[in-house]
């Protein structure tokens, strides 16, 4: 079966996918619920867990694009 992409692009997608998931994975927490909870606000689910998912998806885009070199 002869796939579209290359083994090499297939192998940067799973990369950028668990980098995704990973990004995601810092943003969840407990939920709120009734009281306050000044764990929402935190710099883990605010900055650094959306920054990876988006370095993730830059990822998934290099890696759809690439070429490598010619044989």
């Amino acid at each position: 079966m002869k796939h579209t992409l290359p083994k090499l692009n297939l192998i940067l997608i799973a990369v950028s996918f668990v980098i995704i998931v990973i990004g995601f994975a810092l943003m969840v927490g407990a939920p709120s619920g009734e009281e306050y909870n000044p764990d929402i606000f935190s710099v883990r689910r605010i900055t650094v867990g959306p920054m990876i998912s988006l370095f993730g998806f830059v990822c998934m885009l290099f890696a759809i694009l690439y070429r490598g070199k010619k044989q």
